[in-house]
This record gives structure tokens, sequence and C-alpha cells, in this order.
């Protein structure tokens, strides 16, 4: 009897250590398996919701992003029950070997064996109930939290958006103000006056923004978002203190390189004027001396006749009617006609020189830079013009148009 007694014991200890491995081993594949449907299930649907709600306004990265998030939060929020778990079945456990330990007869042991299982059995039904109701809770809360996160980025795009727009435009705008200060500029232009230097018109066509937003961006205001309300923009975009010395060396340098006939500098002004997106392109220096030395060999002797006319349909700069007036300036034939310096520049400008540029800044632009060489000799009379060439060719008015405006001289 008593060795058939050991011998159930130790059977019965052998069952109870087999089912608490099973169970064990149950309970390790079940939150694996729990685990695994959350991911494919749960979370692939919501993301599969939002993919169809959305469509391309979830970009790849933010749907990455946010499965991502959505899966950690989930695998946090099941370890977190099954490790409550994990503790109720260690406590379990314990008190179960302890009273395994002090059991006197067969019985106790049995009814020690009999609570655990009932214990265990408990635990799993809290596990599955707490389970159920937190991935319900969490797919109501993720629901949330995906329109939450998608909006919110949306907003940030359209934000970016707005401030790669402003950014590009005060890029684009930054490169025309030096053509701004060549056809407009004063000792009297700072940013505080900037706006009133130029017409709406030009400053559009030149910089594919208004004055008013100009201001905007300098002084602040009120602006409409995206949702349709209101807001102040605080503005102030640029450094005033910047702004004026930048403009102040602009003008500088303007004054310093306007003598075009100091043949001892290497640069002139549009050196400093960026090339625009505009049709504000300047023909490199270098260029316009091969093409005048091209007119003259193929012309030999042009430059010393006084009745000799010269005409740039397309002025840009200005840098070709230069070039040629200091040619026609430094004849020896017009120094012997017109041996008094003003006397044969006014000659030139008033008789031989003549010159169209399409815009009203282009124009500005030129005329400034050709008749701004000296602050000592005013030239009044000269056959600089706006106009367009390409579009009076276009309608067959180029030659009505030249006699019109130059046919008396």
């Amino acid at each position: 009897t008593g060795v058939h007694h050991d011998r159930s014991a130790n059977r019965n200890k052998v069952n109870a250590c087999v089912l608490r491995l099973t169970m064990e081993t149950r309970d390790s594949a079940h939150v694996k398996e729990i685990k695994e449907a959350f991911k494919e299930n749960a979370i692939k649907t919501l993301i599969d919701t939002a993919v169809k709600g959305y469509g391309s306004e979830l970009k790849p990265s933010n749907l990455r992003r946010l499965q991502r998030k959505l899966e950690n939060g989930g695998q946090s929020l099941i370890n977190k029950i099954t490790g409550e778990h994990d503790i109720r079945k260690k406590e379990a456990k314990a008190d179960f070997e302890r009273k395994l330990r002090d059991a006197e007869t067969q019985h106790d042991k049995e009814k020690a064996q009999e609570e655990y299982e009932k214990k265990l059995k408990k635990a799993d039904d809290t596990l599955k109930e707490k389970l159920s109701s937190a991935v319900d809770d969490y797919a109501k809360d993720a629901a949330k939290e995906i329109v939450r996160s998608t909006e919110q980025q949306k907003r940030e795009d359209e934000k970016a958006q707005i401030e790669t727009s402003i950014k590009d435009h005060l890029r684009g705008f930054s490169r025309t103000i030096p053509s701004f200060l060549m056809a407009y500029g004063d000792d009297n232009t700072t940013l505080k006056t900037f706006d009133t230097i130029v017409s709406d018109k030009v400053f559009i066509e030149v910089t594919s923004i208004s004055l008013d937003d100009f201001r905007l961006l300098r002084d602040g205001g009120k602006i409409t978002d995206e949702n349709g309300q209101e807001k102040e923009f605080s503005g102030n975009l640029f450094n005033p203190v910047t702004f004026d010395d930048s403009v102040k060396e602009f003008l500088r340098l303007r004054k310093t390189l306007a003598d075009y006939f100091e043949e001892t500098s290497n640069s002139d002004i549009f050196d400093y004027i960026p090339p625009q997106k505009t049709n504000q392109i300047f023909t490199p220096k270098k260029t316009v001396k091969e093409m005048v030395d091209l007119l003259e060999e193929e012309n030999p002797g042009c430059f010393d006749n006084p009745d000799k006319t010269f005409i740039d349909m397309y002025m840009k700069s200005g840098l070709y009617i230069t070039e040629i007036v200091k040619r026609l300036f430094n004849s020896s034939r017009l120094k012997e006609l017109y041996p008094d310096r003003e006397e044969r520049l006014k000659h030139i400008f008033a008789k031989q020189v003549y010159g169209l540029a399409p815009t009203e800044i282009i124009y500005n632009i030129s005329k400034n830079y050709i008749l701004g060489f000296s602050d000592k000799i005013e030239i009044r009379e000269h056959n600089l013009r706006q106009a367009d060439a390409l579009k009076l060719i276009e309608e067959g008015r180029l030659e009505s148009y030249l006699e019109t405006e130059f046919g008396g001289k």
C-alpha cells in the first residue's frame, strides 16, 4: 500500500508538472497567435480602411509610419495584458507548490491541484476577456488615431507646400532686387520704400507676386488658411538692416561702374544682376565686344562715318549700344568733327544710335545704363524707346513704327 501510494503520488506530481508545462506552452502559443492575429487582422483592416478612405492623400511614408505606430501600440497593449496574466499564473503556481509541500494527505494534494487548475482557468478567462475588450477599444482608438494623424499630416503637408511656395517666391524675388534697383532705385530706396518705386504690373511681371503679396511678406497681415479661417500672419520675412545695406552696396557699385568709357575696368554692373526667369538674360561683355568687332570687320570704317546709324532691336542691358557708342566716340574722324567731348556724345545719341526694349523694366535698365555714364553730362535727346520688336514683327508693324518714331531723324 505504501509503495502504491508513493507511485501514485509521484504519478500525480508528474501529471501536475506535465499539466503545467502543457498549459504554459499552450499559453505561449496562444499569446503568439493572438499577436499575429491582431497584426494580420485588426491592424491590417484599419490600414486598408485608411487607404481606401484617404487614397493618394496618404503617402507611402506616412502609411508605413502609421502602421508601425499601430503595430507597436497593439503589441505593447497585448504584452501588458499577457504580462498581468503571467503574474497571476505565477502567483497561482507559487501557491500551488506551497500547498503541495504542506499537504499531509493525497486528498490535500488533489484539492491543491484542483484549486490550481481553477485559478489557471480563471486567469485564462480573464485573459480572453481583457484581450477581447482591449482589442475592441484599441481598434476604436486606432481608427481615431488614423484620422487624427492623417488629417494632421495633410495640414502639415499643406503648410509645407505653402512655406515652400513662400520660400520659392522669396528666392525668386531676391534675384530680381538688383534689376529693380538698376531700373528704378535711388539713394532713398529702402525695404520700407521698395514697394513705391515700381508699379504693380511690372512687379508681377518680374517676380510673379503682387506688391500686396510683398507687403504681406514684409509687414504681415490677415491671411485665410486652408479651412477658410482668417488668421493673422506676422510677416517680417526680410531683415531690414541686411536688405538696406545690400541696396546701398548695389547702388554704390552701379555708380562706380557707371562709366563704361573706363577701359581699365574688367567688370560691369550686370555681373551683379542674376539671370532672371523672365527674358532678362544679359549678353556677356566679352561676347558683345566680339559682335561689334565682327560688325566692323564686315563694314570697315563704319564708326568713322558721322551719318552712319546703328540699332539694337531688342535691348536687354544696353551693353551692345554702349559698345557702339564707345567705338563712335573714340573714332578719330568723329573726334575731328566734334572735338568737344560732350558735343560728340550728344551727336552720337541724337543721330547715330537707336534701341528698342521690350518691357518697361528692361527699357529702364538699358536706358539708365546707356545714359548714366556720367553725372556731369546729361543726355536729353536720344533714340531709346520701349517697344517689343518681336510683337511688332508678328503684327507686321515694325517698319511703320520705326518710320513713325524715327523717320524724321
